[in-house]
Formats: structure tokens, sequence, C-alpha cells
């Protein structure tokens, strides 16, 4: 992916002069060095990020164009607000999954014309019905995701959207191992009695 990022007089990140420095360093230090103009940074935090985010932006759309367009409105929304980010505030984790929901939200929410095609052939396409359940059953999910608290919802994103495991989420979101356990089946829990009632 290419990004036109340009910051007139942006300070050197001196943690950013090349790939090796960037281990270790969190992602709330690599928004701080993007809100000070670092492509470095933003490289390093796309790195960590693109796969959560396309798997994320893929689940939600569903069309891969969409989808990629939607990535790079995330980043290109990363660079454009890292100044906002407040470190004193929590880790960089969850202001970058907010920011992702946002802007694939908005492209979500954007209504697209569809390109009519002949077929020689019956399509393999779902039919009305089947994409009529399939959609109400996405729609349902995607609405009781919104019903859940921040701190859960992310879990949930980034373990089946991110493929994260949850060592690994723990790890990102720099919380015991236990809370990520703990949050996740009380997440789970919470969507499997919200879809029990909308799937009925």
């Amino acid at each position: 992916m290419a990004f036109a990022l340009d910051r007139g007089g942006a300070r050197t990140w001196n943690r950013g002069q090349n790939g090796a420095a960037w281990v270790g360093v969190s992602d709330g230090e690599l928004l701080v060095a993007i809100a000070d103009g670092s492509r470095e940074a933003f490289e390093e935090l796309h790195g960590r990020y693109r796969r959560a985010m396309l798997g994320l932006a893929l689940s939600r759309l569903r069309d891969r164009g969409r989808a990629e367009d939607a990535v790079q409105e995330v980043f290109a929304s990363v660079w454009r607000a890292a100044g906002t980010y407040r470190p004193e505030l929590g880790p960089g984790a969850p202001w970058v999954y907010a920011v992702a929901r946002n802007a694939i939200t908005s492209r979500w929410r954007k209504k697209i014309d569809p390109v009519a095609q002949a077929f020689d052939e019956p399509s393999p396409e779902p039919g009305p019905a089947e994409q009529a359940e399939q959609s109400w059953q996405s729609f349902c999910v995607h609405r009781a995701l919104e019903t859940l608290p921040d701190h859960q919802r992310e879990l949930v994103e980034l373990a089946y959207w991110g493929g994260l495991s949850q060592s690994e989420i723990a790890q990102r979101l720099e919380l015991p191992l236990g809370t990520v356990k703990t949050r996740t089946r009380a997440a789970l829990k919470r969507l499997s009695e919200s879809l029990r009632e909308d799937l009925q």
C-alpha cells in the first residue's frame, strides 16, 4: 500500500532510524512518534496491524476491493489523527481499533451501485433468499458486537478478525492473560445470548 504522508517540519524520531530499532516499542510509543511525523514509526504500525485491519474490513464489507480501500482509509486516518492519541488514557491498540471501526463503518454505510453482468450459466452465488438470510445474520452479529463494552468488543475483534491468540492479545493490549480469557468468555456469552434472541 502506498500512502501520501507529508508533515512539514516534522521532527526526527530517534528510535526510527532502522527497522530493528522498533522491536519492543509499544503501539502507544509508535503513535507518539507518528504524531511527530515519523514515517518509520508509521510503517512499523502498518506492518503490525495491516492483516488485522484487512480481516476486520473483510468481515464487515464482504468485498475485497472495498475492504482494501477501507484499510487505506484506516491508516490514512491513523496518520492524520495520531496527534489526538493520549498515552495516559491507555495503550495504543484500543485507539487504533477505534479509528479502524470508524473508518470501516463509514465505508460500510456508503452505498455502491451494483454492476450488471450477463451470465451464460447459472450463477454459483447464493440466491436472493440465501443472500437475505446471510445479510440478516451478518447484521445481527455486528449489532450484537456493538452492544458489547469496548474492552470486550476489542478482544473479540482481535481474536476473530485479527487472527491473534489470547497470548498475543494480552501482549498487544498490555493486559494479564487471565484478564483476556475472562473478558473473552464474558463477551462470547453475551454475544451468544444476544444472537439467540435475534436469530430465533
